[in-house]
């Protein structure tokens, strides 16, 4: 009859059920020699099928040296890069037809290859290519990534052209400023083009998500707004209040910090002029790399985003 088992497991059946039982004497022989002043005792004889179901058992059963947990090194941190927009919505489109979708998405790169490059972080994107995702669906991912924090890019447009500079959003249910309130409403809308199934920018679910968010994650989010604001400061020109919020949907994570980076207007032709050139994308990620190890040099976030 076949059994199915590995010829080594027959082997050491066989050894153990049909070979002749050792002598209890043989059996007292052997370990005499482990004892002191046993060094010059004869070795026992043990019979061939022995060694064979032994044999056998070691490669079955190899043995694994145990993992030294004390000296391992922590998990590095997971960022979440979010690009804006992308796919059927463009977002913001420039004076000179730049869109920002494709800013975003050229911006995130760059800064998604900066961290990598430190050997500090990993980094997941959103959308590494021009595809539609629904707000709601950018927040999933960063969950199902179990992201540390969590970093939207944007380069809007104001009604105002002569507006111009950086500025950096976290999460309230009141926005600080008109300006800010007129943005959150521009960002929320994105969903319309998903069609009638999303509804992420009803004032109903936004009121039930900003409920869920928990305080740690919120002073989370205030630290590296203001790391942000601190990092981009001597190099990137800011709006005259630079630390804002609103309702931002894709801000609305429970248990991950989470800001959203404007890195200039589409709208002001300097912004738009500045945001199209590699170089100058290439100080903003930067600055956003110093501004991400501030906040991760901080103990109580370092806490939070190893668990």
């Amino acid at each position: 009859m076949t059994t199915g088992w590995p010829d080594a497991g027959k082997a050491a059946l066989t050894a153990r059920t049909s070979g002749p039982v050792l002598p209890r004497r043989a059996v007292v022989a052997g370990l005499g020699m482990l004892l002191p002043g046993s060094a010059g005792a004869a070795a026992p004889h043990v019979p061939a099928h022995v060694h064979a179901a032994a044999a056998a058992h070691h490669a079955a059963h190899p043995l694994h040296a145990p993992a030294i947990v004390g000296r391992a090194a922590p998990p590095r941190p997971l960022v979440m890069l979010d690009p804006g927009h992308g796919g059927k919505d463009p977002g913001a489109i420039g004076i000179s037809g730049t869109y920002e979708k494709h800013v975003a998405e050229a911006a995130a790169s760059e800064l998604q290859r900066q961290l990598e490059a430190s050997g500090r972080y990993r980094v997941a994107m959103t959308r590494a290519d021009d595809r539609f995702i629904p707000l709601e669906g950018r927040v999933d991912i960063a969950h199902s990534h179990k992201a540390s924090l969590f970093i939207s890019m944007h380069a809007d447009a104001l009604t105002n052209r002569a507006v111009r500079g950086a500025s950096v959003y976290t999460l309230s249910s009141k926005a600080s400023d008109r300006q800010t309130a007129m943005l959150a409403r521009t960002e929320n809308s994105a969903d319309r083009y998903g069609g009638p199934h999303v509804h992420a920018d009803s004032p109903e679910v936004q009121e039930i998500l900003a409920s869920l968010v928990t305080e740690e994650t919120r002073h989370g989010a205030a630290h590296m707004a203001s790391s942000i604001v601190t990092s981009f400061r001597p190099r990137i020109g800011l709006l005259q209040h630079p630390s804002r919020h609103a309702s931002f949907v894709v801000l609305k994570s429970a248990d991950i910090p989470s800001v959203l980076v404007e890195m200039g207007f589409m709208s002001n032709h300097m912004d738009e002029a500045a945001l199209r050139q590699a170089a100058h994308r290439m100080v903003v990620a930067g600055a956003m790399v110093q501004a991400i190890d501030r906040y991760f040099a901080t103990d109580s976030m370092v806490t939070h985003a190893t668990g």
